[in-house]
């Protein structure tokens, strides 16, 4: 786990490939079909040598939640281990790590973490844009509360992304499936910020030579989108649907979605924070991959879990 541009799906991959293992995507942006670009998707070549889980789930009109990724992961887990294969997950979405470890209560106790990035949106947003979200996700929850009602739309949001059922329907306590692993949780963190910052400067750059304008664009096109869906939100894909609404310029729109994506990081790096025992590794370090998949294998031995082929 780590925040965006610190290489995640390189180690991921090496470590599928020294250790028999398949790879988990741990990103809530992955699951959408047809959004290659803007979520740095593994192509076809990569993902036919590392096999990934949990990719291409879903269209873009639909939404997902951390309850969908715990069932959904529980179950790639479970089919990978039957094969004698070590399950590695990799990803920045940390509230998807915390629901698969710890599990999900039906009515959860606030999460300070989730409600600090619902606070930031606010503020860049507004509460009436959440708000008209939340109609999309739990109308019947939504239609009671004013567009102004900040502190009950938060709740209202925050519980639906951490059980994927709306507070409307008012039920009942569900059991979580117990996390049943011995688990290595490795976080690649930068010793550098602004370096990290110069990475996801590029990156963002690169995404936009690649064909992000253009992928957004086929989206609108081939599905039913408005902007306050989950994955228009998503960083990068709201920032282009901004300029291909003619609210601001190229340069503008670089700018944008760079700052957002320092945002992103600066939230990933946040909830990494908050995390216990994790094992840590300087994300620029340039033998980074090799010295991840070292202390992966060892710590495997000791398991006692095979790891050739």
């Amino acid at each position: 786990m780590g925040p965006t541009a610190s290489g995640k799906t390189g180690v991921a991959i090496e470590l599928a490939q020294r250790l028999n293992g398949e790879i988990v995507s741990v990103d809530s942006a992955l699951v959408y079909r047809d959004m290659n670009i803007g979520t740095a998707k593994p192509d076809a070549a990569t993902l036919r040598s590392a096999p990934h889980h949990l990719i291409d789930l879903i269209d873009p009109t639909q939404s997902y939640s951390a309850a969908q990724f715990r069932h959904d992961a529980l179950k790639a887990m479970s089919d990978i281990t039957d094969r004698g294969k070590v399950p590695i997950l990799a990803g920045g979405t940390m509230l998807y790590f915390k629901a698969l470890m710890e599990g999900i209560s039906a009515l959860p106790q606030a999460d300070a973490e989730l409600r600090a990035e619902i606070e930031e949106r606010a503020a860049t947003e507004g509460w009436p844009a959440l708000h008209a979200e939340l109609s999309t996700l739990d109308p019947v929850t939504a239609a009671r509360l004013k567009p102004t009602d900040s502190q009950r739309i938060q709740r209202a949001l925050e519980v639906w992304h951490l059980t994927g059922a709306p507070m409307s329907q008012q039920f009942g306590e569900r059991s979580a499936e117990d996390f049943a692993y011995d688990a290595l949780p490795i976080a690649l963190l930068p010793s550098d910020r602004s370096e990290l910052h110069r990475r996801i400067d590029a990156r963002f750059t690169a995404m936009l030579n690649g064909g992000l304008i253009d992928e957004v664009q086929h989206l609108r096109k081939k599905y039913e989108l408005v902007p306050n869906l989950p994955a228009m939100r998503a960083v990068g894909y709201r920032q282009v649907w901004e300029f291909l609404d003619g609210n601001y310029d190229r340069k503008q729109l670089a700018a944008r979605g760079m700052a957002a994506t320092r945002q992103l990081a600066k939230r990933q790096l946040t909830w990494l924070r908050a995390m216990a025992k994790l094992v840590v590794f300087d994300c620029l370090e340039k033998k980074l991959t090799p010295g991840v998949a070292d202390y992966a294998g060892h710590w495997l031995k000791r398991q006692n879990f095979p790891t050739s082929h």
